[in-house]
């Protein structure tokens, strides 16, 4: 008997060591394949990172290169095209850290290699006080229709990552030669007329003054005396309107930020969507309001949803607005105002440091948002001046490829946090619309911005 328990002993032992050794290495495979799997995502996610830096730095490209196509004067072309030598470079690098061979990369590396030599050329072409000859327009001209083939290809490669139609380890595996169809449009001997005209200047001149801008700016907008916990209270409620709130809970006082202020969520009734919004401590403006209701059919126009706006904005103290730009999205549009101030002369001038957002539903127009920062910061009244140039001397510094759609005089923030009063000229070259800004007492070219007309709105680069 002694020995079957014996046997039953050993026979049992051996059964919980073989149990106990396939868990321990169940579990050895287990966290292995955790650690794998941990390793492929962070792997994915730094694919990804890449990708998508590499693809804002392409469009930064072809936004530059359409502002050198008209740009007139030699010191606003350097800067241009020193910004574009500047974003291809930082393009290839983000390029390189791609999952994809040398080999299948080599057009596409050519073609930034090429946007960014040429360009850092003809930038030392305009240091020296050279304007471009009509040569290096057009091969501008032909870099920038490059660069539009390029971001299109690398906008769908990017749709087709977002929605799963191809992942890095297929590409790494399998798929060099899908992206190479996707981003290799362009031919060998593309560059060939570029690389004739092609021209070595020495040294580069940059010295970073736009590195030098301020670091703090009176809050001009900031108006009126300190305010508590229960006014701010008082201004959510007219805000919202008080018949609309359930309850109303301080999330704190933001003491530290560029603005300090007291948040609050807003439970609404018979919705169980909680709205956001921070009051300004001193003088409760509204800085900051979000409702992300759902929204139905859309029953309101564009224009109908910029006058909804202006006149809410002027319930709400805030005079003189003027629509700039809009963006829509999921039947809400987020509309750009900026003040409108009278010169002496009875010019319109469009102050465009003194910005609101607000968004509009486009189904019942209910005014769901509202930022104000950029008024809060700026807004006061100018001294416009009235020793200006006219619009018509303006117009003579303009590209001459340039067709004026409108024209008016704007006040426009620099990278210094300064002002400085313009003609604002909106036009059109070829396909391509852009705002063009020419100082209205020196005549000299300040800036030039890409217009980008979607189905969903108009923005500006």
């Amino acid at each position: 008997m002694e020995g079957f328990i014996l046997k039953d002993n050993k026979k049992s032992i051996i059964i919980i060591a073989i149990i106990l050794a396939v868990a321990i290495i169940g579990a050895i495979g287990y966290y292995a394949y955790q650690q794998n799997r941990k390793y492929k995502i962070a792997t994915e996610n730094n694919y990804n990172m890449s990708f998508f830096e590499l693809v804002d730095y392409v469009q930064n490209v072809e936004t530059y290169l359409a502002k050198a196509l008209i740009s007139t004067t030699p010191e606003h072309g350097a800067e241009t095209l020193t910004n574009v030598w500047r974003e291809a470079g930082i393009a290839q690098t983000y390029l390189s850290q791609l999952p994809i061979s040398s080999n299948e990369l080599e057009k596409t590396s050519k073609f930034l290699n090429q946007v960014s030599d040429y360009s850092y050329a003809l930038s030392r072409k305009n240091i020296k006080g050279e304007n471009l000859t009509q040569e290096d327009f057009d091969n501008i001209k032909e870099l920038h229709t490059y660069s539009v083939e390029l971001e299109n290809s690398l906008n769908q490669l990017s749709a087709d990552l977002n929605e799963g139609r191809i992942k890095w380890g297929e590409l790494t595996r399998k798929g060099n030669n899908v992206f190479a169809t996707q981003v290799t449009n362009i031919s060998q001997d593309s560059f060939s007329s570029l690389e004739e005209n092609f021209h070595e200047y020495s040294g580069l001149i940059y010295d970073g003054a736009f590195s030098e801008h301020m670091t703090s700016v009176e809050k001009k907008g900031l108006t009126g005396d300190d305010i508590d916990e229960e006014k701010a209270k008082n201004i959510v409620k007219e805000f919202y309107g008080e018949d609309k709130i359930e309850n109303i809970n301080l999330n704190g006082y933001s003491e530290n930020a560029e603005i300090p202020s007291f948040d609050f969520s807003v439970k609404m009734k018979d919705s169980d969507i909680t709205a956001t919004i921070s009051i300004a401590k001193k003088g409760g403006h509204v800085i900051f309001a979000n409702y992300n209701k759902t929204v139905n059919a859309e029953t309101i126009s564009q224009e109908k949803a910029d006058e909804i706006g202006k006149q809410f904005l002027d319930a709400h103290g805030y005079k003189d607005m003027k629509e700039t730009y809009y963006l829509k999205q999921n039947g809400v549009v987020t509309i750009n105002y900026a003040y409108s101030q009278t010169a002496q002369n009875g010019e319109k001038v469009v102050i465009y440091p003194d910005l609101i957002k607000l968004k509009v539903a486009l189904d019942d127009g209910s005014v769901l948002g509202i930022e104000t920062t950029g008024y809060l910061n700026s807004h006061h009244t100018r001294d416009i001046a009235t020793n200006l140039i006219t619009k018509e001397e303006a117009k003579k510094v303009l590209n001459k490829q340039l067709e004026i759609q409108s024209e008016n005089l704007a006040m426009i923030p620099t990278k210094w946090k300064t002002e400085i009063l313009c003609w604002e000229f909106k036009g059109k070259v070829e396909d391509n619309e852009f705002l063009v800004y020419i100082n209205a007492q020196t005549g000299k070219e300040e800036d030039i911005l890409v217009i980008v007309n979607t189905p969903d709105g108009t923005l500006t680069h």
